[in-house]
């Protein structure tokens, strides 16, 4: 398996890796997450070194995350998802795979973190952890443990470590 930078090319395969992903075996509506994916590529938050596919030898595209640009009050952040994972390879840590990657690349790329909703169990073994213990308010106070953040590099060296609200990319509001 081969992890790379999304390519224009790969859209129709992100969106149905992200659709069955999200919504397996459902005819229809389209899953929120993909009409997302959509809302955010055209939008200032896209960052397209973030965006990455999960691709087999034979080409085939089996999962996809990206990051896109979120603030912690005036202060650049990121926010991860939606990570998605075709179901017939879901459990063979291709999920693991994207989620390295793309740390490893924000933190390259000198950001200071990455905040996310989602399964403390699942996501704390990448080093995210509850982002109320790093005095971050996740956008809806609701979302209690299960909005967590990764400090990268950055997050250290920049002397002062960014504490409020995380606010995530415009489309992330209206989905």
């Amino acid at each position: 398996m081969l992890i790379r930078r999304e390519n224009p090319a790969d859209v129709p395969a992100v969106r149905a890796v992200t659709g069955a992903a999200f919504a397996p075996g459902a005819e229809a509506p389209v899953p929120v997450e993909v009409t997302l994916l959509d809302e955010l590529r055209d939008c200032d938050g896209w960052l397209p070194a973030l965006s990455l596919v999960a691709q087999e030898p034979d080409g085939e595209v089996v999962g996809h995350v990206v990051c896109t640009r979120g603030r912690v009050g005036a202060t650049p952040a990121l926010g991860l998802g939606p990570l998605s994972v075709r179901p017939d390879h879901q459990g063979r840590g291709v999920g693991s795979a994207l989620v390295h990657a793309v740390l490893g690349a924000a933190d390259a790329l000198d950001e200071p973190l990455v905040a996310l909703l989602g399964d403390p169990g699942y996501y704390g073994r990448f080093g995210f952890r509850a982002a109320t213990e790093c005095g971050i308010t996740p956008p809806d106070p609701a979302w209690g443990r299960y909005f967590q953040v990764r400090a990268l590099s950055a997050y250290a060296s920049e002397g002062s470590t960014p504490h409020g609200t995380f606010a995530y990319a415009e489309p992330f509001d209206r989905v």
